[in-house]
């Protein structure tokens, strides 16, 4: 995938290769970016109904059938049979969301009547606790109240807590009722395919189109989502530590009430018992993050839009496998990418029993779909325009002065002064970017990849320049396996958020990545070489 997305699409110079794809300016042919698929939605429904705004919005299928129409796209059978299972969904969705909504409001009664009721319960049993220091019945006479007593006293605190826990739960059950049911989510689609198949474009037609429609609804890459979780589970843990004062908000309606300070700290170990019971899992509470604004509001659907999905390593198969499986269980609808089958996915075959439970999931909620093209539809777009990427190498004085030119042009064009700043990373870190004037940044490849840097400070550079240079790349060998993998993800990031990119390099793309006797330098699928001829 890696070199697919730096590779040339057409003819190819040692001195200058264009990039993989237009990512910013025209967009190419066969694969719109995901800034003229927004544009192309207010557009592309011209004679659509003005009933509503949702009716005005065309669906996946309409806009994909208009994009051919205008000649921006080649028809491909995969594609339109892909659209159009997007756009039933959407359609299924319209319905759903209504039906989520009166979900919602039956589950906002219910469970403020369960905490009006539960808290209710707590303060009768802390005025029996008062009155005696134990539970009383009033009709039982000293000898059972001693037995009581002596019964309490040695049953295991923890034990104690599980019981009154359970025992409490069982009440509320009767006096609430049952929780709603929640309605039957339409199911997903898992899209899986070869590298420029045009998976990403047509989830992202999708996802506009959801506009409006849905009202929880999110899109991630796998890096983004990966550090979403490591930001989400952070935050659990300081939450859970704040908790654990007396002083936290979450028990700030037991201060008023009229009990003994005794009777209030026992008040206030119930009410952790139960945080600690409802919060046991990390990642259960990091899901029930995951959809930021639901937090918010409670209302409608939700909607998780997910590109790229892979386990590189165990976390990401533990990760992936408890939130996804969690969101998939309370109602949110997946509609996925990947370049595997969700079968092929663990093929190392990590945290296998984890994973098996992941695939039951995804097989019970998302139908897989193969994109099956032959086609990587990026190797057809156009390589005229200033807009587009350069690859220059090998790295020679007349390379070099080719690179420097750009730069000089680029920035001249842009205007203001070439300057040294630092941006905000994620988790309160920051990078220091040596050299940037109004958008564009200009590196090393030393400085990107050989230093203990990886996805959030790719993403926070990615979001802050619309071009960046980076120098210096060598060929990569099993030697520097580390740096190449880091540069790996920040080609990733870089064409996620749709940057312009200029490179100066010792090799052509196709020997950028050197293999060993052994095999290639990464045994990955997306990492094979393009077709040869093109040098």
């Amino acid at each position: 995938m890696i070199l697919r997305r730096l590779h040339l699409h057409g003819s190819v110079s040692r001195r200058s290769l264009a990039s993989a794809g237009t990512l910013r300016g025209t967009a190419p042919r066969t694969l719109p970016s995901a800034g003229l698929l927004r544009r192309l939605h207010d557009s592309a429904g011209d004679g659509a109904s003005s009933e509503s705004e949702h009716s005005r919005k065309p669906g996946p299928l309409t806009l994909y059938r208009n994009l051919v129409n205008q000649g921006k796209l080649t028809h491909d059978s995969y594609q339109e049979n892909v659209a159009s299972e997007l756009d039933n969904l959407l359609t299924r969705l319209q319905r759903y969301e209504m039906e989520m909504e009166d979900y919602h409001a039956k589950m906002y009664i219910w469970e403020n009547s369960r905490e009006k009721e539960r808290r209710r319960l707590l303060v009768e049993e802390a005025q029996d606790k008062q009155r005696d220091g134990v539970w009383i019945d009033e009709k039982r006479g000293f000898l059972d109240k001693l037995v009581s007593r002596r019964r309490r006293s040695s049953i295991e605190p923890g034990v104690g807590k599980w019981v009154s826990y359970l025992n409490r739960e069982k009440k509320l059950d009767k006096l609430v009722g049952q929780r709603p049911i929640a309605p039957v989510a339409p199911k997903g689609l898992y899209l899986y395919g070869n590298v420029g198949s045009g998976k990403t474009m047509l989830m992202d037609m999708f996802y506009g189109a959801t506009e409006g429609v849905i009202k929880h609804r999110r899109r991630f890459h796998f890096h983004e989502a990966m550090l979403e979780i490591h930001d989400h589970m952070h935050d659990v843990w300081k939450r859970r530590d704040d908790d654990k004062s007396v002083q936290s908000s979450s028990f700030s309606w037991i201060s008023s009430l009229p009990f003994d300070a005794k009777i209030k700290e026992w008040l206030i170990g119930e009410e952790k018992y139960k945080q600690e019971t409802q919060q046991k899992h990390i990642l259960l509470a990091v899901a029930d993050k995951f959809l930021v604004d639901r937090q918010a509001n409670k209302t409608g659907a939700s909607i998780l839009c997910f590109d790229e999905i892979q386990t590189i390593d165990v976390f990401a198969v533990v990760a992936l496998s408890g939130i996804l499986s969690r969101l998939l269980s309370t109602g949110t609808v997946l509609v996925a990418t990947s370049n595997k089958a969700p079968e092929d996915l663990n093929q190392d075959g990590m945290q296998r029993d984890i994973f098996l439970e992941l695939l039951s999931k995804l097989d019970e909620n998302c139908n897989k779909i193969l994109v099956g093209t032959e086609k990587d539809y990026r190797r057809l777009i156009p390589t005229e325009g200033s807009t587009q990427n350069h690859y220059f190498c090998p790295v020679t004085p007349d390379t070099r002065s080719m690179y420097e030119a750009m730069w000089h042009d680029i920035t001249n064009e842009i205007g203001g002064n070439i300057i040294s700043v630092t941006i905000p990373v994620m988790f309160g870190r920051s990078i220091e970017i040596p050299q940037s004037c109004n958008g564009v940044a200009r590196f090393d490849f030393e400085y990107l990849c050989g230093r203990p840097v990886g996805a959030a400070d790719y993403i926070a550079i990615a979001k802050n320049y619309h071009t960046i240079f980076i120098s210096e790349i060598p060929a990569m060998s099993m030697k520097i396996r580390d740096k190449a993998r880091r540069f790996i993800t920040l080609i990733d990031e870089l064409y996620n958020h749709h940057c312009r990119l200029v490179c100066l390099a010792a090799s052509p793309i196709d020997d950028l990545f050197q293999g060993t006797e052994e095999g290639p330098l990464f045994d990955l699928e997306s990492l094979k070489l393009m077709p040869k001829g093109q040098s």
